[in-house]
């Protein structure tokens, strides 16, 4: 059995190669997944981006020097196994290398679940060494495991975002402007802001993706980066900020002096992105998502967290995948070469908003 993975230059993004190397015989207490399908999108992008500021890189080692592998979500089946309670043929969700396959080391087994083991992952985060078995999962049916690829993750994070803005009552302000507005992070987050009474959601994004933010119906109003000046310069608002790009958070910060809050999430503008140091206003802080998953913990208990993300997961896949109106469009590639040119759409940004990636290395 050979394993094929998609590597990155870890300063240099866009360039990538493909590296298959012969398995080695599990040692006890380990499982080989087959990675049926993963998901590729601009949040993707980020974890490369910000993969030496937050870890990312090293979830998946390369073994390599300079070389990264990029972190996804998605499927995998369980093709063997040396662990007594993980059996050949489980289906389980989680955060796997751009792979074919994958070998894992079980630890703290549930019925709902398990934690990878491995001594390199020992000292990361606890959400990204989960692993979810979909027969007990209450997010999962079979019919949406593209959503889920996708969105799942992403939702979560923007659950969380709203989820900490309101904890803050909004840092005092009424107007919560987000970039990138088109990136499905951003549109998870627009939805649940949108259920706030009383505040502003503002999308800004290019102008050739303005008629989908538009479409979308969870934005008060979307505007194109160079127009700025429609909103009042003494707007009392939050930035979040999921492109990254340099020139528009300082732009931001010039423009408005009732700026109360600044949070930093992405870097979806991947040419673009830049320190934010010396800036007008509040200093731009950086979200983790999983210090809030924490905070709720500790307050709301775990059974209570995973009640209330289940059911708004639930609401937004509903609006995402309705037939009438659907947000998403699903697009499989299967081979490597077909990943390799995925990653590339995706990296410069020029795909269709409406568009999710779906891949699979053969294996």
């Amino acid at each position: 059995m050979t394993t094929t993975t998609l590597h990155v230059r870890q300063n240099e993004l866009a360039t990538t190669r493909l590296v298959s190397r012969d398995d080695t015989p599990l040692a006890a207490g380990q499982i080989r997944v087959r990675v049926d399908a993963f998901a590729l999108t601009a949040n993707n992008i980020t974890y490369a981006a910000f993969g030496d500021a937050m870890n990312y890189w090293r979830f998946f080692p390369s073994g390599e020097e300079g070389w990264g592998i990029v972190p996804v979500w998605g499927f995998a089946s369980v093709v063997q196994s040396q662990h007594p309670g993980v059996a050949v043929g489980e289906r389980l969700y989680g955060y796997w290398p751009m792979s074919n396959f994958a070998v894992l080391q079980p630890d703290r087994l549930t019925p709902a679940g398990f934690s990878d083991a491995a001594p390199h992952r020992a000292e990361l985060h606890a959400v990204y060494n989960s692993y979810v078995r979909a027969a007990s999962d209450p997010f999962y049916t079979a019919d949406t495991e593209d959503a889920q690829a996708l969105l799942r993750p992403l939702f979560i994070t923007s659950w969380l975002i709203d989820d900490f803005l309101a904890d803050n009552d909004f840092f005092g302000a009424t107007t919560v402007l987000l970039s990138s507005a088109s990136s499905k992070t951003a549109y998870g987050t627009a939805f649940q802001l949108k259920q706030r009474p009383g505040v502003d959601v503002i999308g800004l994004t290019s102008a050739s993706n303005k008629a989908f933010c538009e479409s979308l119906g969870c934005y008060t109003r979307v505007l194109a980066y160079d127009e700025l000046d429609q909103i009042p310069a003494d707007t009392a608002c939050v930035y979040t900020d999921f492109a990254g790009n340099s020139d528009l958070r300082r732009a931001i910060h010039t423009r408005f002096a009732n700026l109360k809050y600044s949070c930093s999430i992405g870097g979806t503008h991947v040419e673009h992105l830049g320190g934010a140091k010396d800036l007008p206003g509040p200093r731009a802080v950086l979200f983790f998502a999983p210090a809030q998953i924490k905070k709720r913990q500790t307050e709301w208990g775990g059974n209570e967290l995973g009640k209330r993300l289940v059911a708004a997961w639930h609401a937004f896949s509903a609006k995402v995948s309705n037939p009438a109106t659907p947000w998403l469009e699903v697009r499989r590639h299967q081979g490597a070469e077909a990943v390799v040119e995925a990653y590339a759409t995706v990296l410069a940004g020029k795909g269709d908003p409406r568009v999710g990636h779906i891949l699979s290395l053969p294996g």
